[in-house]
């Protein structure tokens, strides 16, 4: 009985790995080369955030002097040294080296009956940072940084005092700056704690995760699984589904070939599997939308002639309606299907081409119902974030779905109604298609220099990234309104003046 058991576990082993690695309709790759436009432009972040560290003020005691520190502003700051790179499994490390922080600081200092006060200017040489951050797919499916480390340093501080009390405050410096040595570094890490975990978590929520494309259907972006992490790459796996708004929770099996990116030359890859566009098919098929109906004078006149040519004896049959307008409903009668191929994509259609008399306040009648099948060649192309699909007509073929004798009669409509297709349909298509679907990268950054390569399953798109907003201008953007106090606070007391509360 136990043998029984094992070999069923052994049996369905392989399938249980399959199930638990589903694989992605996208497929994001952010290389090294991309990882260096980040590390610019979150430089700037840093020194942002550290020219807003808050650092306590600083009072003591020794001997007959009594001295207080207060007011600390960051006035600049050289992070000339620093490096942003990739660390397996799921980590980014930031590093800041031999940086230098120069401030200014309001002192008050009180000797016997001597009272000085003033500012003094200070640097911080040799700061290290050491900061790593775990990156990680939070239960909503989104990208976040879910974890921190961080370690800082300073190895020299400096201070210039002026006045007529500078040698007294030369033989303090040594507890003064020892002090402000001490609080400064203590400010370092829990600032670069919030900006990551707070700040640039509100910049990763701006990547869409779950959302409507149009008033039909919505696409489906959370991750599958943590991030990959290499040397060089950074790969997020996105389920990258579509599903129809009517029926949110219906998700169309992936069975698609999985895409593969060997690349590392662009900043940035994005692939598609035929997964990504035939569920995004399959939602407007179940969405009802893939019809389009022509009547009266929608239909072209040249058309109309032809087919009312062709079924003059029906129509004759039909009098009085003879002269009743004609309409055409055509409407696909499966979900589409995507091929990619190394030489293009193409998608194929079956639909059915339903042509009848509409005479004023009769019933409706069938003239034909016919079946089409035709190939679309499609064009995939990166605009911005938006990815967009063009469709030109490639192949079309009708017959009769009642006998192949009817189907040679329907051979003279092959020519116009695919002209009808081309002239009057493929615009409508490639309208709706037109806006395209957004590429899940945060609020700010966009793609550039766009290439497109087909492989046999998928397709990938291989960009550069550039800022077309700041960090600080998205963060500022999201960031929640301040909530007003349940009672008034009052405002900060100014630094004593008055040496005897020294």
């Amino acid at each position: 009985m136990a043998a029984g058991s094992h070999l069923l576990l052994l049996l369905l082993l392989p399938w249980l790995v399959m199930a638990s690695h589903s694989p992605p309709g996208c497929k994001i790759r952010i290389t090294s080369k991309g990882l260096d436009l980040v590390k610019q432009e979150g430089l700037r972040f840093v020194e942002q955030e550290l020219q807003n560290i808050t650092v306590s003020d600083l009072h003591g005691k020794e001997g007959q002097f009594h001295y207080n520190i207060s007011q600390v502003k960051v006035e600049d700051l050289q992070l000339a040294f620093s490096d942003l790179y990739f660390q397996p499994q799921q980590h980014l490390v930031f590093n800041i080296n031999n940086a230098s922080i120069s401030m200014r600081f309001r002192r008050q200092l009180l000797y016997w009956f001597f009272y000085d006060i003033g500012s003094i200017n200070a640097s911080a040489d040799g700061v290290h940072i050491h900061t790593v951050l775990q990156l990680a797919k939070d239960e909503a499916g989104r990208l976040k940084i879910s974890n921190i480390t961080c370690n800082a340093s300073i190895a020299r501080m400096h201070a210039g005092f002026s006045g007529t009390l500078r040698k007294v405050y030369e033989f303090l410096s040594t507890f003064i700056v020892t002090g402000m040595r001490f609080l400064l570094s203590q400010q370092i890490c829990p600032s670069l704690e919030h900006a990551s975990l707070v700040l640039l978590n509100s910049v990763l929520d701006t990547v869409p995760v779950r959302n409507y494309v149009d008033e039909h259907i919505g696409i489906d972006y959370s991750l599958l699984r943590d991030p990959a992490v290499s040397m060089d790459t950074l790969d997020l796996d996105f389920k990258g589904t579509f599903f129809p708004r009517a029926r949110e929770n219906q998700e169309l099996e992936n069975h698609a070939v999985e895409p593969v990116i060997k690349e590392t030359e662009r900043m940035v890859y994005v692939a598609f599997s035929e997964y990504f566009f035939d569920s995004a098919m399959h939602a407007y098929f179940q969405a009802g939308v893939l019809a389009i109906e022509l009547q009266g004078e929608k239909v072209p006149k040249d058309l109309e002639v032809l087919l009312r040519a062709t079924f003059f004896g029906t129509i004759f049959m039909l009098s009085p309606a003879v002269d009743a307008p004609l309409r055409l409903v055509l409407q696909v009668s499966a979900p589409p299907r995507c091929i990619i191929k190394p030489s293009g994509t193409s998608v194929s259609v079956s639909a059915f081409l339903n042509i009848s008399l509409v005479a004023p306040g009769r019933p409706p009648v069938q003239l034909s119902s016919m079946a089409m099948e035709t190939k679309l060649s499609a064009k995939v192309f990166l605009q911005g974030k938006a990815l967009r699909v063009q469709l030109d007509l490639r192949r079309f073929r009708i017959y009769s779905k009642q006998s192949a004798l009817e189907s040679l009669a329907l051979f003279s409509l092959q020519a116009p109604l695919k002209t009808l297709l081309q002239l009057t349909i493929m615009p409508i298509i490639n309208e709706r298609t037109k806006k395209g679907v957004q590429i899940p990268l945060p609020e700010g950054m966009d793609f550039t220099k766009e290439v497109v390569t087909n492989h046999a399953g998928f397709l990938t798109v291989g960009a550069d990234l550039h800022f077309s907003k700041g960090l600080r201008e998205v963060i500022e953007k999201y960031r929640p309104a301040p909530t007003a106090p349940a009672y008034p606070s009052s405002r900060p007391a100014e630094p004593s003046m008055d040496p005897r509360q020294l």
